[in-house]
């Protein structure tokens, strides 16, 4: 342990430890813009890279970056000297200096830690003027835009891309004043390995990347009387819309959410919980199958397009493992203009359907020409959790005074399983409920595996079915995923079936929620409120849901037949990018 005084109180911390560490246990808040430590996710962001949280250490009459200076013994450190403020403010004028100040239409309005930073330090004049950088703006991806003209070079995005998810598809590039944190040798997004996962989004403290915004479209859509406007929401946004609003997080706002989608306009609202039990049926088919007839194991799962794209690009020797089934919510969009149009009389030309997810990769995902049927999208728009707020304060809709309602049907009714695909760990513990049952002919004497809960980046556990031990793993975080494929791929270990989410956290950490910067309470909070929506469910089990068996009964037949093939499942290919 080592002993120290910061602003004349003492306190003593293990060696290593860094003054920001050190004056958080006092609550002595130093202000930092690059800083980021997510240690149960693998991210410590130690650069120092924009010199806001410097103090001064009285022993060497020194300013120091708080955030990578480690203490030593009897260190007298001043937080809030006349010095170590000045430093601060003279550092976020040199950056407000080569910003765009355009912040009242910026993208992170409100949201803009710069911009916060600057309000409390009280900066109400720039200082240093001259010349701005000017660099083209990247939306060619259809998930990610990036404006390097916002970026305030705090590498936060090229540590949780790098590091984090190793990807690799940031850099800095250039020298002195030229510098800016960019795509692999300059190209756009789409042409690199990015893989949208969006984690840069979610921990960039500018505009400097941003989702791409679909509002405008919605709104056209939604005004145009010739089109019928369905919309679906994903599990992990009704415990985390509430945030926006106001709502502790984890707060289970489903009705408020369903009222509030049909006041904005929407034909119907139905629920992706629905297509994530479709989802189970028809992997916990091929799961079973696979078992049963020596096929290739481990399965994996693909629910999330970001992880799909990762392995297509980076391991494209493994890509006969994946499930083939698509991901929930492109299952109800082909569901929808299929079955849903036919049910209901109208013409599938005339059908849009509407994805609200936690993933910005979704927007990139609806695109792919692999998930389209007779050359139709079988999602036409996706907005975040994010632009659905946005959306809910532009129609003046008070979110915390409306009555609740009920998701529509013939695609509104869910279980449990259904639910837990919004938390990492959900989909594979939801397909083991089914796939047990079906293999055993018995019913599955418990419902939750909390041994593959939680947010750790990689858990493990075991099954007995029909006196076989099935091994099955859970990955959140593509570095994570990529470990565990790498001992996969040597022989070091072996599981029957994997799940795979490339966000922290899985859907509930998507890079379109409400915005965390790292508080791994809110995600578990998150988790927590999905946990919830699954316990207090009646149906608990996909393969009882009432809806799915009418919908195999009336229009797939069963799962795994050549309808079910035809309509819920796709293909993979590498994808060698630069």
């Amino acid at each position: 342990m080592v002993n120290v005084i910061i602003n004349g109180h003492n306190i003593a911390v293990e060696e290593g430890t860094t003054i920001l560490s050190a004056a958080k246990r006092l609550k002595i808040k130093i202000p930092t813009l690059c800083h980021l430590s997510l240690h149960e996710i693998d991210l410590e962001n130690k650069r120092a890279s924009c010199r806001v949280c410097m103090v001064e250490v009285v022993n060497t009459g020194k300013l120091v970056a708080a955030c990578a200076t480690p203490v030593f013994e009897g260190m007298e450190i001043k937080t809030e000297s006349a010095r170590a403020i000045k430093a601060r403010r003279a550092i976020v004028e040199l950056l407000l200096s080569n910003h765009p100040t355009d912040c009242l239409v910026c993208a992170k309005n409100m949201n803009c830690e710069l911009q916060k930073l600057a309000s409390d330090l009280g900066i109400r004049k720039i200082h240093y003027k001259g010349e701005r950088s000017k660099y083209p703006v990247d939306v060619d991806s259809l998930s990610i835009m990036r404006d390097p003209n916002k970026c305030i070079l705090c590498k936060r995005c090229e540590t949780v891309c790098n590091n984090t998810q190793t990807v690799g598809a940031l850099a800095t590039i250039g020298r002195g004043f030229n510098t800016y944190v960019g795509s692999t040798f300059d190209k756009s997004m789409y042409n690199t390995t990015c893989t949208f996962c969006g984690q840069c989004v979610a921990v960039c403290p500018t505009g400097a990347l941003t989702e791409i915004n679909n509002i405008g479209k919605l709104w056209r859509l939604l005004h145009d009387d010739s089109k019928h406007v369905i919309v679906q929401t994903a599990p992990a946004i009704r415990v985390a819309i509430g945030e926006e609003f106001g709502f502790e997080a984890g707060t289970d706002l489903t009705g408020k959410m369903v009222t509030a989608l049909k006041n904005l306009g929407f034909d119907r609202v139905f629920d992706t919980n629905f297509a994530a039990d479709l989802t189970v049926m028809e992997e916990a088919n091929e799961f079973a199958n696979r078992l049963k007839n020596g096929g290739k194991l481990p399965i994996l799962t693909s629910c999330c397009p970001s992880w799909v794209n990762f392995m297509e690009q980076q391991f494209p020797d493994m890509l006969d493992i994946p499930s083939t089934c698509k991901s929930p919510h492109e299952m109800f969009g082909t569901i929808a203009k299929t079955y849903y149009a036919k049910k209901m009389n109208i013409n599938p030309e005339d059908i849009v359907v509407v994805s609200v997810m936690p993933c910005v990769a979704k927007k990139y995902e609806s695109a792919r020409p692999e998930l389209m049927n007779e050359g139709k999208k079988d999602v036409d728009v996706v907005i975040t959790t994010r632009e659905l707020a946005i959306m809910l304060k532009e129609a003046g809709i008070s979110f915390d005074l409306l009555e609740e309602d009920e998701f529509d049907n013939i695609m509104g009714e869910s279980s449990g399983a259904g639910a837990i695909f919004g938390s990492t760990g959900g989909v594979i513990e939801a397909t083991v409920r089914t796939a047990y049952e079906w293999l055993t002919g018995q019913p599955l004497g418990y419902m939750e595996f909390t041994e593959l809960r939680g947010i750790r980046g990689i858990k493990t556990t075991e099954i007995d079915i029909n006196g076989r031990l099935i091994r099955i793993a859970v990955a959140n975080g593509l570095g994570n995923t990529r470990r565990l494929l790498d001992k996969i791929r040597k022989g070091e270990e072996h599981f029957d079936a994997i799940e795979v989410m490339a966000c922290p956290g899985g859907c509930i950490g998507g890079a379109g929620q409400p915005y965390h910067y790292g508080d791994l309470t809110i995600l578990r909070k998150r988790a927590e409120g999905i946990y919830k929506v699954d316990r207090d469910k009646n149906i608990r089990k996909a393969h009882e849901n009432p809806m799915i068996k009418k919908l195999y009964d009336e229009f797939l037949e069963s799962p795994g037949s050549e309808k079910a093939e035809e309509l819920l499942h796709t293909s993979y290919r590498p994808k060698p990018r630069l």
